[in-house]
This record gives C-alpha cells, sequence and structure tokens, in this order.
C-alpha cells in the first residue's frame, strides 16, 4: 500500500526535483540604462489549480543601448505557483518577410509535469499602441487576444498569467 502518487502514476519533469530555490530571475544588471520593468505572474492548470513545479522560460530582442542584457532568462515556480521577472520593455521589431514592424513583446516557453513538450507563447504589452498593427497577434481571433497581454498594475510592473488548459486558456503557439 502506498500513500501517495508514485512515479509510475504521474508524467515528469520534475522541476521540483531537480531545480531548486531559483525563483525569479533578473536579466538585467544594476548598472543598466534601460528602464527596468518586473512582470509577475502564476502557472494555472485547467481547474485553476497553480502549477508549483513549472519551468518559465523567456527570450526577447536585446535593447541596443545595453549591451548588459543577454535578453534570456528562466524561473522555477514556487509554491503559489508564481514566477518573477525583472527585465528590460522591449522595443518593436521588424517583422519577417518586410511585413512591417512587431510590437514589443517577449516570447515565453513553459514546461510543467504532463508536459511532453514546450508551451510557446507571447507576452505582449496592454499599454502599446503598435499591439494593432503586430502581424502575429492579428493571427489570434480578437476574442482570445486578451490571453496574451500584460497588465499594467503599476509604474514599471506588470501582471501576466498562464493558464495551461480550460476557461482563460492561454493562447500558445504551433511552432
Amino acid at each position: 500500500m502506498t500513500n501517495g502518487l508514485t512515479p509510475s502514476q504521474t508524467v515528469g519533469p520534475y522541476f521540483g526535483i531537480l531545480i531548486r530555490g531559483r525563483h525569479e530571475c533578473r536579466q538585467v544588471s544594476d548598472a543598466s540604462a534601460a528602464a527596468v520593468i518586473v512582470i509577475e505572474g502564476q502557472v494555472l492548470d485547467g481547474g485553476g489549480n497553480v502549477i508549483p513545479d513549472a519551468l518559465v522560460e523567456t527570450w526577447q530582442a536585446d535593447p541596443p543601448s545595453d549591451a548588459r542584457f543577454n535578453g534570456y532568462g528562466w524561473a522555477h515556480t514556487r509554491a503559489d505557483g508564481g514566477f518573477r521577472f525583472e527585465t528590460v520593455k522591449p522595443g518593436r521589431i521588424p517583422a519577417p518577410e518586410g511585413g512591417g514592424e512587431q510590437a514589443p513583446h517577449i516570447v515565453v516557453s513553459v514546461m510543467a509535469r504532463g508536459i511532453l513538450t514546450r508551451f510557446l507563447t507571447r507576452i505582449y504589452f496592454e499599454d502599446e499602441a503598435s499591439n494593432a498593427q503586430d502581424p502575429v497577434l492579428a493571427l489570434v481571433p480578437a476574442e482570445r487576444r486578451d490571453t496574451l497581454m500584460a497588465r499594467r498594475v503599476g509604474e514599471g510592473r506588470y501582471r501576466f498569467n498562464l493558464v495551461m488548459q480550460g476557461a482563460g486558456e492561454t493562447v500558445f503557439f504551433d511552432v
């Protein structure tokens, strides 16, 4: 008789075991000339429950004025499913094949228990007028675009939750 789940009853990866203690990410140096922003959120399953053992990675364009910024970060979610990234707000970048410009965004990857491949999405910023011209965002049905928007909650602070399935599911891209 066992007292709970055994590895044969669930699917890894087991980030809570393999990667401990790194719950937030700082992508900029203290001497950064760029304006620093903070993005905080939670990873949630289809029932609205937190996922305490997810790995969230981000990539974004380097700000041209700061060579100390590498554009990459990762954070292991806390017990409350939360994550935090301290970074710089990206600028607009050229769209592929001469399709104008893409609005400021951050590419996000999520890996968690039961997921056999990474999920990819983007974080856009609700206070960016250029969202209306973004060619990738235009591919997403209008009623689902809000799942890609980081909400401004203060000066330089944004909230963005990752909902893995169900009502309010974040739009994930087939890449």
